[in-house]
């Protein structure tokens, strides 16, 4: 028994005493810059997009546990985050072939019964903006 747990407190510090290896490989990047102007893109009229995100504790379940997900929209004039970036990717559904949001104008409008909380919560976003797409 003694054995045992001789062998048992050895394996337990040869476990705390290993370590656990991360290697980093990283290149030296350019810092390199494109420059675009306005001839470069072909703009579309104003589009419209919507969406409407539930929160409900805090929580916005539906986008969270959902099988849709979107990533980062690239735009021009202005950063869009948020629940307000559903309603671009809706833009950008509506309208394809398009490249870049160009200076979204974004209205949000939030119902929350209990003020100041986020027990539930309602918000509707409506983006304007243009569209653009690169010359080729």
């Amino acid at each position: 028994m003694k054995r045992f747990r001789l062998l048992l407190v050895c394996g337990i510090a040869m476990l705390f005493m290993s370590s656990c290896h991360t290697y980093r490989h990283s290149m030296r990047e350019p810092n390199a810059t494109v420059e675009y102007h306005a001839e470069d893109f072909i703009l579309s009229d104003q589009v419209i997009g919507e969406a409407t995100v539930v929160r409900v504790l805090g929580v916005d379940w539906e986008h969270t546990f959902g099988t849709e997900r979107i990533g980062t929209i690239p735009s021009i004039g202005s950063i869009v985050a948020g629940g307000s970036n559903y309603a671009v990717y809706n833009m950008m559904q509506k309208n394809p072939g398009y490249d870049v949001v160009i200076y979204p104008q974004v209205e949000a409008h939030r119902y929350a019964p209990v003020l100041g909380t986020d027990i539930y919560s309602k918000t509707t976003y409506k983006v304007t903006a243009r569209l653009g797409k690169l010359k080729k």
